[in-house]
């Protein structure tokens, strides 16, 4: 096992995911029937995803996510290469890839030392003649005080913003979350459990932490703020199971579920691991750029796999696809974390952006909170600030959005392998 708890080789489940062209996805399927003889098809659409979990579970059903133009497809060992040349063969089939699992990525790491500044800083529109690399890497300001923000809002400035996210939707795709928390009864719209047998209650902690870091109240009960966009409103779906594991067939439902619901961003932190060289995911890339086109932004983790300095392993899956939004890890001395993945496969397995992911403290499951780290930490933050970004410019498309918070990033001396365009900034 490695620092994200996925196994160092991926895992498949024996399922394919399907995508198919929008505009014929009837003769997709007839191919993959004819070709593949693939299991009955259940069609289910945005707006009715109740039984989605228990139809993903069945091995003698296929599940055709309509409004996606995708389907989790169960197939015979033996048909698996029919359907693959089918694939190739018919232009309303877009891609066909084989079913993952995917993990929840928390890391145990010890707290930060007392000595460790974050340097002294400012985010404005002469930043880089203010400030050189030389002038940054000087500047050291005093111990972070927590008592009234963590020192992650204090790093990306939103205890600086006068934006809260009001009247954006913000989907966490996790663990699920604590539905009585004090802190967040009030942040949480709707709720989905995609994980058959169990309820979107958070029996891990992981998706009850990040969804605290989206959207936690200005005036918690106890300790310092923590959330970033306190008034955004939380689409909590249960992707991952209690144990923090799921499959690509959940994340597609996730998404599925999320765009119906008008989200504005889904929050990812999870993922898988992926070798040097290997490339992105066809399925997450197309559904990604989908979802952009329909307004909606989609972030993830980049992966904890990394042991710095010596060895820096790739961004992972999904975060690895050129149009989701990858996330790395900052400590207090905004210094890549040692365990956060790095930008060394190319074509879309760059970093985008760094935020706050050491020692972090959110809510946690039982109503009290906890520090955790990991790019999982980091990811959140990025879904807050597009909350606020949103709220200050609801009228721009989602690539708009993207642009904006990639262009508002706090230059640092770090490779861009590490850091991508810098570190996040609060409108």
């Amino acid at each position: 096992m490695n620092g994200s708890g996925a196994p160092q080789g991926a895992e498949y489940t024996g399922r394919y995911v399907v995508l198919l062209d929008p505009g014929n996805q009837e003769s997709g399927l007839n191919a993959l029937r004819s070709s593949a003889e693939i299991a009955s098809v259940e069609r289910v659409r945005g707006g009715d995803l109740s039984n989605v979990s228990e139809l993903l579970e069945r091995p003698d059903v296929s599940v055709h996510f309509e409004e996606l133009a995708a389907a989790v497809v169960e197939v015979r060992p033996e048909q698996r290469h029919a359907l693959v040349t089918a694939a190739e063969a018919d232009p309303a089939i877009i891609a066909a890839e084989p079913e993952r699992m995917v993990y929840a990525m928390p890391i145990t790491a010890p707290t930060q030392a007392p000595t460790e500044f974050f340097p002294a800083y400012r985010s404005d529109e002469e930043v880089v003649d203010r400030h050189t690399r030389a002038e940054i890497a000087a500047a050291q300001g005093p111990a972070v005080d927590e008592q009234s923000f963590t020192w992650g809002l204090q790093a990306i400035r939103a205890n600086m913003s006068h934006l809260t996210g009001r009247g954006v939707k913000v989907a966490v795709l996790d663990t699920g979350v604590d539905t009585d928390h004090p802190d967040l009864a009030g942040c949480i719209e709707e709720t989905m459990s995609f994980v058959l047998g169990e309820s979107v209650e958070d029996g891990n902690g992981h998706g009850t932490h990040c969804i605290g870091t989206v959207a936690g109240p200005a005036n918690p009960r106890q300790g310092p703020r923590y959330g970033v966009a306190c008034d955004a409103r939380i689409l909590a779906g249960k992707v991952l199971s209690n144990r923090g594991s799921g499959a690509d067939g959940q994340i597609l439902a996730g998404i599925a579920w999320a765009i119906s619901r008008g989200a504005r961003v889904i929050s990812m932190s999870l993922g898988a691991p992926v070798r040097p060289g290997e490339l992105f995911p066809q399925t997450y890339e197309i559904l990604a750029r989908r979802a952009l086109e329909r307004g909606t932004v989609i972030v993830a983790a980049a992966g904890n796999e990394s042991n710095r300095p010596p060895v820096i392993e790739p961004v992972g899956r999904p975060a690895n696809c050129p149009s989701i939004l990858a996330v790395a890890s900052l400590d207090r001395a905004l210094t890549p974390s040692f365990f956060s993945n790095g930008g060394i496969n190319g074509q879309g397995g760059e970093i985008n952006i760094a935020a706050p992911g050491r020692d972090v403290r959110s809510a946690a499951p039982g109503g009290g909170y906890q520090n955790l780290s990991g790019t999982s930490m980091a990811t959140p933050h990025v879904a807050g600030v597009l909350a606020l970004l949103g709220e200050a410019h609801p009228q721009v498309s989602a690539a708009d959005l993207v642009a904006r918070l990639k262009a508002g990033a706090f230059p640092l001396a770090q490779p861009v392998r590490d850091i991508g365009h810098g570190l996040l900034q609060a409108p």
